[in-house]
């Protein structure tokens, strides 16, 4: 009995072990499924708020505590970068949208960036710099500053700009997201007490594997209506998609040009962090209480998050390739 027991259990770990080695393929694949099957949507979006809370808590459980340490020691970098995605992101967002005249012509896609901006990074995003080449510790760090302040500057920035928008006051949003986070940092450091750091990184294969299967229940969740919408409008959803992709890719621009002065790696992985925001949780806070173009742009957005990894990861090759080499030639010099 034990044996079978064992062959049972070893089946679907496998499964995930190599649904986990798929990499950037099934995250890319993540969009298109959740996209052509609407039904897997409806049947999924009950569970959206228990979704997030499992990719945050797995993103937790993954940190490596080591490697946090040692990158604080290099406090003006990270402080710099924080103050970049939690209060310079949405402030510059914020005023360019209210001077344009968005928040009057379009509310609920002032609001759909409005709360982009406010929103930390992905708690997936040191992973996916992991899984494209580039050194993920600074990306790290720096997410999990923004993340402790976001309760925080979430409530500031929605308290300036989006007034009555909400459906709860700017003070509940930032104790909702303050929950979240603590109830995901709490189970995360449960599970590390109970298996231990050594077993999560000896297993990384197929927790990867299980992460890819609740980003696929989330992006369902949000993306279940995309083919309607578009069916119903095809120019205004197109629009509000090209919207999406011009967003991420000007954060990821802007902010590596801003951070260069680190290192272009460094700098293309913070980028890498900020483009890639938790809407998700943003979604948590506000129980999906959102107008239908907001749910729609959230919806677009998992297109630029689960399409740029692999779209990137041949500059990454490159930047890390180049920056092997002028470490070996700075190494050569010095000998």
């Amino acid at each position: 009995m034990p044996s079978l027991l064992k062959t049972l259990l070893a089946l679907p770990l496998r499964a995930l072990t190599w649904l986990g080695d798929q990499g950037t393929r099934a995250v890319a694949a993540i969009a298109f499924i959740a996209v052509a099957v609407p039904p897997l949507g409806a049947l999924l979006r009950p569970y959206v708020t228990e979704a997030i809370l499992c990719l945050l808590c797995i993103s937790f459980m993954r940190v490596d505590l080591v490697a946090l340490y040692g990158h604080l020691r290099r406090p003006a970098l990270i402080a710099g970068a924080t103050a970049w995605t939690t209060i310079a992101v949405p402030l510059i967002v914020g005023l360019l949208a209210h001077g344009s005249g968005l928040d009057r012509s379009s509310p609920g896609l002032f609001l759909a960036l409005m709360l982009q901006a406010m929103a930390s990074p992905m708690m997936a995003a040191p992973a996916l710099a992991a899984l494209i080449g580039l050194d993920a510790t600074l990306p790290l760090v720096t997410l999990v500053t923004a993340t402790a302040l976001v309760p925080f500057t979430a409530s500031l920035f929605a308290s300036l700009f989006l007034g009555g928008m909400l459906s709860i006051s700017p003070l509940t949003l930032g104790l909702k997201l303050l929950g979240i986070l603590a109830a995901s940092l709490i189970g995360a450091t449960a599970i590390r007490w109970i298996v231990g750091a050594a077993a999560i990184r000896r297993h990384k294969r197929p927790i990867d594997g299980f992460n890819i299967l609740i980003l696929l229940v989330f992006a369902s969740a949000v993306m279940g209506d995309v083919a309607h919408d578009f069916v119903a409008d095809p120019v205004f959803t197109i629009g509000v998609a090209l919207l999406a992709f011009a967003v991420y890719f000007t954060l990821l621009a802007v902010t590596t040009l801003i951070f260069r002065r680190a290192g272009t790696e460094r700098a293309f992985a913070i980028g890498l962090m900020v483009s890639q925001r938790n809407l998700g949780l943003m979604l948590a806070a506000t129980a999906g209480a959102l107008p239908p173009t907001t749910w729609l742009y959230f919806a677009l957005t998992q297109f630029p998050i689960h399409l740029a990894p692999y779209l990137l990861t041949p500059i990454a090759r490159r930047l890390t390739a180049r920056s092997g080499g002028a470490g070996a030639a700075t190494a050569d010099r010095a000998s």
